[in-house]
Parts: C-alpha cells; structure tokens; sequence
C-alpha cells in the first residue's frame, strides 16, 4: 500500500520570506539590466511602434525629424559614456612628398644613395639626399613633426627644439639643401662633409628629457 505524501503549504508569510531570500541572491543582481541596456530597449519600442503597420500611413517629415534626434542622442549618450575614440599612435602621417619629392626611400637608403654621388663627385645630388636622409630619419625616429610641405629651414627649426645644440648646425644644413635645390648655386665636397657630419651626429643623439 503506498502511503500518501505529506505537502507542506507555506502561509502567506513564508511564501514572501522565502521570494525575498531567493530573489537577495546575487545572481539576480548580475541579471540585472542597466539602464543603458532600458534606454536601449524604450528606444527600440518606440521606432517599432512608429513604423508600426498601424502608424504606418501617418509617418512622414515629422517622424524622420524625431527618429534624426533620436539616433543623435545616442550618439552623444555614447559619447558621454566611453568618451572619445583614441587615434591610434601607429597612425602616422606618410613620408612620401618629403622636401618638395614624392620619395617614399628610407633614410638608410637615402643615406647610402647620398654616399654614392658624392663618391661620384655629384655633390648637388649627395647634398639633396643626405638632408633628406637626415630629415627622414629623424622622422622614422618620431622625434619631429612636421607640417605637409614644411620646408628644410622648417624641418631645422623642428631640429632645434628637440637638439637645441645643434642649431646651428641644422640651420646650416638647410641652407646647404636650399643653395643647391633652388638657388642653383653648386655645392662642394666641404658643404657636403659638413652636412653629412651633421646628419651622423643627430643620427646617433639621443633627446634628452624635459621634467615638468
């Protein structure tokens, strides 16, 4: 004979007990939405129901105009909440038109191209690439900036205020890359030693650091 099951039915008061100890348990806190995730919901009911098949033949200009406010909200609630997208510090600016040449070579290139006029006894053109060997490779370096079509007295002002003892150097070396490049005037195995002298001593100088 199988005996009846006793079943125990809680009054009123323990039933709300144990539905206010079950819900305390934090896994229901974790399943909780935020209120990003209500916003998201009311604005989603609310562009349904307006393009509703029911609101349908009513949704004109003044619907648009609502749902471009809308999006717009979002957007700047978004803007609040993450903040402004970092540009990624890899981004940089192309080397290519460098000094008045579309010339993507690298300064070591460059460099060694320079050497080779110059052993040629093509000083003009050994002068022309080893300012812009030494332009570039402070670029690769990410020690100066400069602007699109800065120019080689602008690249020697970018020089100076990162290796402030090599001024005049720089500012030299400029007008040796000037002279040659526009002023037509023809450079000599001097110039060029001087400028390559500057270019192997920035290339090998270390900025030093400014405190706060």
């Amino acid at each position: 004979m199988i005996r009846p099951i006793d079943v125990f039915v809680p009054d009123g008061d323990d039933a709300r007990r144990w539905a206010e100890e079950e819900l305390s348990n934090p896994r229901y806190a974790d399943a909780k939405p935020t209120w990003f995730d209500l916003l998201m919901r009311d604005i989603g009911r609310f562009l349904g129901d307006l393009f509703s098949a029911d609101n349908g033949a009513t949704v004109g200009p003044t619907a648009l105009i609502v749902v471009c406010v809308i999006v717009v909200a979002a957007l700047i609630v978004a803007l609040l909440v993450w903040g402004r997208p970092r540009r990624s510090q890899a981004v940089r600016r192309p080397f290519a038109g460098l000094l008045g040449a579309d010339d993507d070579r690298s300064a070591a290139e460059l460099r060694s191209d320079a050497e080779r006029s110059a052993r040629d006894g093509d000083w003009d053109a050994a002068t022309i690439l080893r300012f812009r060997a030494l332009a570039r490779d402070l670029l690769e370096r990410d020690l100066i900036d400069p602007a699109p079509g800065a120019t080689a007295q602008g690249i020697a002002r970018e020089v100076s205020s990162v290796f402030s003892q090599e001024s005049s150097a720089a500012r030299a070396a400029a007008v040796s890359f000037d002279d040659v490049r526009y002023l037509r005037r023809p450079a000599t195995s001097e110039s060029y030693a001087e400028l390559a002298a500057t270019d192997e001593r920035l290339r090998a100088a270390r900025p030093q650091l400014v405190s706060a």
